[in-house]
């Protein structure tokens, strides 16, 4: 297993549960427009792939003949199962596993998709390549994850890294088409929203190393009125939010 493998698996073993009561993950209209974008129906069988805690699996079981979520960190496979048990779904199974090289066929899947995994992968590139093999001829594949201009993409990355340490990079509008066209897929579809966050209640779900957390507040402190950071950083009351910018693409898998 790899160093920074190790640190998704740290992070997110201690965000497990928090990260599963977080509103910017569990918000309901952003879920349906994955499920519309996504074309999802009784007659798909769906990869989610990078599931965490099983918020967007569950979301498309409610539809999907099956779904299958795949996540490298066992604490969050234990609250997918809770969760798809709190919701009387039958239609999924879970698996720990690389997503890099995924344990699965070539086309096996009709769906797969990833939700605000991207910006964890070393190599996107080679995950969106494995996520086109299992994929069927004529199916889709669908990324949603954070997207910024080139010009704001490094400030917002160093206070994700602080905040976040297994974070790696997000990606840029510009980069994420790219990546959907080198993975040679048609019919693109893209779209766009953003994830409205307290700063106090994200910190909570985190776990930053000592001290960093100050960092960042000063860092957001400094940023209101400038927007170096690219998601507008405002006062609300006394509290801090600020808002993410999220790309959601889609693809079909021609051949």
């Amino acid at each position: 297993m790899t160093a920074h493998q190790e640190s998704i698996i740290d992070q997110f073993t201690r965000q497990a549960i928090p990260f599963s009561k977080l509103y910017a993950h569990t918000n309901q209209e952003s879920l349906y427009l994955l499920r519309e974008m996504a074309s999802v129906s009784e007659k798909d069988t769906v990869l989610d792939v990078a599931c965490g805690s099983g918020i967007v699996s569950c979301a498309f079981a409610e539809v999907a003949s099956h779904v299958t979520g795949i996540d490298i960190t066992p604490a969050m496979l234990e609250q997918a199962q809770i969760l798809a048990q709190q919701k009387n779904l039958i239609n999924l199974s879970w698996q720990q596993g690389d997503i890099e090289t995924l344990p699965f066929p070539d086309a096996t899947f009709s769906v797969v998709l990833s939700r605000y995994a991207f910006h964890h992968f070393l190599q996107p590139d080679v995950v969106l390549s494995e996520m086109v093999r299992v994929c069927r001829p004529g199916g889709r594949i669908l990324i949603a994850d954070v997207a910024l201009p080139p010009d704001k993409v490094n400030a917002y990355d160093r206070i994700e890294k602080l905040r976040d340490p297994s974070h790696t990079r997000a990606l840029t509008l510009e980069e994420f088409p790219k990546l959907v066209a080198d993975a040679n897929l048609q019919n693109v579809k893209l779209a766009f929203y953003k994830v409205e966050l307290g700063l106090e209640q994200q910190l909570a779900a985190s776990f930053p190393n000592p001290g960093d957390d100050q960092k960042i507040r000063e860092i957001f402190r400094e940023d209101i009125g400038v927007d170096s950071l690219g998601i507008g950083a405002h006062f609300r009351g006394e509290q801090i939010h600020y808002a993410v910018p999220i790309a959601v693409i889609v693809g079909d898998k021609i051949a």
